[in-house]
C-alpha cells in the first residue's frame, strides 16, 4: 500500500510539472516568433534547404501544442547578383525569376507540411520601406558612413562589378574565391577590393580596381556589446562558438552598399543598392508586418523592446550574418534583437560533400515528391538521423533501412496491432480504466521529450518517443493478448486499453514530425478535434469507450526496387557532370596554329606586383626590342633567380592590362608548378620557334 502511495504521488507531481511546463511560456506577453533562412529564388528546393526548414517546423508545432503563442514567419530573398546573372542568361527580369522561385519554394514547404504563417518576398513593398528606415536610423545615430574604396572594374563590359560578377584569388588562404567569399578555401568574407587577381564573369576580362564611393556600417564599434550579447544568447553551441571566434578577434567595418540596379536603393543613392545581406534579414521584420496586417496584430510586439522571443532557425554556413551582422544592425537602430539562434549541421549525400555542380544532391520535388514518396518519412529521417547540429549523411539506403526499421517495424507495428486487436476483439475501445503505470511512463516520456525540444535536441526527443514504441511493443509482445482473447476477456481488455492510451499518446507527440500520418491515427482512434490544436494533457485522458472504425496501415515499407531506382538516377546524375566535366580540346588546322608567334627571350628584370601574391612584373630581350610582361609566377619563382633566364613567349598576343599594369605578351610555363620552357641550346633572344 505504502508503494502504491508513493507511485501515485510521484505520478501527480510529474503530471503538475507538464502542467507547469505548459503554462510557463504563454504567461510571457511576446509570441514566440520564429523564423527560417530566407531561400534564394536562384534554383530549386533540395534537402540542404530542408535540413532548416523541417527541424524548424517540428519546434513551432511542438510549442503550440505545449500551448505556446507561436509565429511562423519566412519568405524569399529576391536581391543580389547571382538572380541577376541568371535573368541576363535567360533574357527575362531578376523579378520574374524570383517570382518563379518564390511560388516553387511556398508550394514546396506546403507539400513537406512546413506551414508558415506568412511567406513574403523581399523584393516586396514592405522590406524597402523598413530597410530605408532601419538603414536611415544607423546612418542618423553614425553608425553608417560614407568611404572611397577600391571597386573592381570590367573596361570591357564598361562598368564596376559587384561581388558576384567576381572570381580571383583569397587574399587569406590564396584559393580560387568568388567576390565575397571564398567559397573554395577558407570561407571567409571578402570585402570589396578585397579579392586578388579579379575578373570579370561576364567576360572573362582581367578586371582593374578604380575608385567608388560606398558606405559602410561600423561593425568594428559593437565588438564589446556582441560579446556580452553572445553570452546570453540561447541556441545551439555550434552557433554561439563560432561568432564568438569571430567578435573575440578584430571585427572589420563592413561595406554595405553595392553597384546594382536590382535591390534596395541606398537612401539618398540611387545608383547603390544595399548590400543583400542588409535586407534579407530586414526582411524578417517585414514579413512580420505583412502578417501582423493580416491577421490585426502588432508587429512590434516581437521586435521592439528588450527581452524579444525572436528565434532564428538557419544553415551554419550563415552563422556570421544572423549572430555578429544581424544583432549589431538592430541594436544599432534601436530594434529589440534576435533571443535565439538554432544552427543546422551540413549536409552531406552519400558520404560526399553537398554539391549540386558535381551531382552529390536531392532534389525535394524531382528526386523525392514526384516519387510519391511520403513527405512524412523525408521530415522523420531529417530529425532523427543525427544531432540538428552535426553533419547528416543522407543515402537511399540508409533512408530505407531506418523508415523500414524505426517507423514501420517499431512505431508502426505497435499502433496498428494496439487498434486491429481491440476493434477485431471489442469493437473499439474496450471499458476500464488505464493502468497508473501505463500513465506514469507516458507523462515521463512527455516531460522528457519537453526537455529535449526545448534544449533543440531534435533527434533526442524522437529518440524518446521512439522509446515509448519500443516498450510499447515489448508490453504487448510479454502479455500476448490474443491468447488472453481464448482464456481471459477482462486481462485482454485491460491490455488493449493500456495499449491504445499508449498509442494516443504517441500519436500526440509524434505529430509535429509526421503530420500528415499522425491525422490519420488520430482518426482511427476516433477523435473528432483536430490534432493539432490538441495539447499532450490528452495523451493522459482516457479515451472514450466505445466502437472504432476498422484501421488501416499507415505505415508501409520502402521496397528494395523503389531504392534501387531512386539510387540509380542519384548515379546516373552524377556519371553524367563528371563526364561532362572531361577535358574536351578542340583540334585546329596547321594554319590556325600558323598564326601563333613564339620566341626565346632573356629576362632582363623582375619585380612583384603590389597586391598580388601570384603576378611578377618581368621587362624581357627579344633581341631587337624588349617587352613588359605580367606573368602568374610569383609563387613558384624568387624574382631575383629570373633574372638572366631564357624562356618562350608567346609574342603576338593583344596588350592586356593586369591589375593596371600593361602586359605585351605571355610566358609559356608547363603543370601546376610553373616550370618554365626553355631551348635546349643556347640561341639568340627572338629567335623564332618553329
Amino acid at each position: 500500500m505504502q508503494l502504491q502511495d508513493m507511485r501515485k504521488q510521484w505520478f501527480v507531481s510529474s503530471v503538475y510539472f507538464i502542467e507547469l511546463s505548459s503554462k510557463m511560456y504563454p504567461m510571457n506577453s511576446r509570441p514566440l516568433l520564429v523564423t527560417c533562412g530566407l531561400p534564394y529564388t536562384n534554383g530549386p528546393c533540395h534537402l540542404g534547404h530542408l535540413r532548416t526548414y523541417v527541424p524548424a517546423d517540428f519546434y513551432v508545432r511542438f510549442m503550440r501544442r505545449k500551448g505556446e503563442e507561436v509565429v511562423f514567419i519566412c519568405g524569399s530573398d529576391n536581391h543580389g547578383t547571382p538572380i541577376v546573372v541568371s535573368a541576363e542568361k535567360e533574357g527575362t527580369t531578376p523579378r520574374k525569376i524570383s517570382e518563379r522561385y518564390h511560388t516553387h519554394f511556398s508550394d514546396t514547404f506546403k507539400k513537406m507540411q512546413v506551414n508558415f504563417d506568412h511567406f513574403g518576398m523581399t523584393d516586396d513593398p514592405t522590406t524597402h520601406a523598413r530597410t530605408k528606415h532601419l538603414v536611415s536610423r544607423l546612418i542618423e545615430r553614425g553608425y553608417v558612413y560614407p568611404k572611397v574604396i577600391q571597386q573592381a572594374y570590367c573596361t570591357k563590359c564598361q562598368k564596376f562589378l559587384p561581388d558576384r560578377y567576381l572570381e580571383g584569388i583569397c587574399p587569406h588562404c590564396k584559393k580560387p574565391a568568388r567576390g565575397d567569399e571564398c567559397d573554395q578555401g577558407c570561407g571567409k568574407h571578402l570585402e570589396p577590393g578585397e579579392i586578388l587577381e579579379p575578373t570579370c564573369k561576364i567576360c572573362g576580362n582581367q578586371a582593374e580596381y578604380r575608385e567608388q564611393e560606398h558606405f559602410f556600417f561600423r561593425l568594428s564599434g559593437f565588438q564589446n556589446w556582441l560579446r556580452e550579447y553572445l553570452g546570453e544568447l540561447k541556441g545551439t553551441d555550434n552557433a554561439i562558438n563560432y561568432a564568438l571566434g569571430w567578435v573575440n578577434e578584430d571585427l572589420h567595418d563592413w561595406c554595405i552598399t553595392r553597384t546594382l540596379e536590382w535591390g534596395v536603393k541606398f537612401p539618398g543613392h540611387d545608383e547603390l543598392v544595399v548590400y543583400v545581406w542588409v535586407d534579407a534579414p530586414i526582411g524578417y521584420i517585414a514579413f512580420t508586418e505583412e502578417w501582423a496586417e493580416k491577421v490585426g496584430k502588432e508587429w512590434k510586439d516581437c521586435w521592439c523592446g528588450e527581452n524579444t522571443r525572436v528565434t532564428h532557425f538557419i544553415g551554419q554556413d550563415i552563422t556570421y550574418h544572423h549572430c555578429v551582422f544581424w544583432p549589431a544592425m538592430l541594436h544599432g537602430a534601436g530594434y529589440g534583437t534576435p533571443y535565439a539562434v538554432v544552427a543546422s549541421g551540413m549536409l552531406k549525400i552519400d558520404d560526399h560533400k553537398f554539391s549540386k555542380s558535381r551531382g552529390y544532391v536531392v532534389w525535394t520535388n524531382e528526386d523525392y515528391l514526384d516519387q510519391n514518396l511520403p513527405a512524412d518519412y523525408l521530415r522523420y529521417y531529417l530529425l532523427s538521423y543525427t544531432s540538428h547540429t552535426k553533419e547528416m549523411n543522407f543515402s537511399w539506403q540508409l533512408f530505407q533501412e531506418r523508415i523500414n526499421n524505426e517507423v514501420v517495424n517499431n512505431l508502426g507495428n505497435f499502433i496498428y496491432r494496439s487498434l486491429h486487436l481491440s476493434q477485431k476483439q471489442f469493437g473499439g475501445v474496450p471499458e476500464g480504466e488505464v493502468e497508473q503505470e501505463i500513465l506514469e511512463k507516458i507523462s515521463e516520456t512527455i516531460a522528457n521529450v519537453t526537455s529535449l525540444v526545448e534544449s533543440y535536441d531534435f533527434k533526442g526527443a524522437v529518440d524518446a518517443i521512439l522509446t515509448l514504441s519500443a516498450w510499447g511493443n515489448t508490453y504487448i509482445q510479454s502479455n500476448e493478448p490474443w491468447k488472453l482473447a481464448k482464456t481471459d476477456q477482462i486481462a485482454m481488455a485491460q491490455v488493449m486499453r493500456n495499449c491504445l492510451q499508449l498509442a494516443k499518446a504517441l500519436t500526440l507527440l509524434m505529430e509535429p514530425v509526421m503530420p500528415e500520418r499522425a491525422s490519420l491515427i488520430w482518426a482511427q482512434l476516433g477523435q473528432d478535434a483536430p490534432i493539432q490544436k490538441t495539447g499532450f494533457e490528452a495523451g493522459l485522458e482516457k479515451l472514450t469507450s466505445g466502437p472504432l472504425p476498422a484501421p488501416s496501415i499507415v505505415f508501409t515499407k520502402i521496397d528494395d526496387k523503389m531504392t534501387t531506382e531512386l539510387d540509380k538516377r542519384l548515379r546516373e546524375r552524377i556519371d553524367a557532370l563528371d563526364a561532362g566535366k572531361k577535358p574536351q580540346t578542340p583540334q585546329i588546322s596547321i594554319e590556325e596554329f600558323a598564326k601563333v608567334e613564339l620566341k626565346t627571350a632573356t629576362i632582363l628584370s623582375a619585380e612583384a606586383v603590389p597586391k598580388s601574391s601570384k603576378l611578377l612584373k618581368l621587362q624581357v630581350s627579344l633581341g631587337d626590342e624588349v617587352r613588359q610582361i605580367v606573368s602568374g609566377i610569383a609563387q613558384f619563382h624568387n624574382p631575383d633567380d629570373l633574372v638572366g633566364k631564357d624562356v618562350v613567349v608567346c609574342t603576338n598576343l593583344k596588350p592586356a592590362k593586369i591589375f593596371g599594369i600593361e602586359s605585351n605578351g605571355m610566358i609559356l610555363a608547363a603543370g601546376d608548378e610553373a616550370s618554365l620552357l626553355k631551348p635546349e641550346t643556347q640561341v639568340p633572344a627572338g629567335t623564332k620557334i618553329r
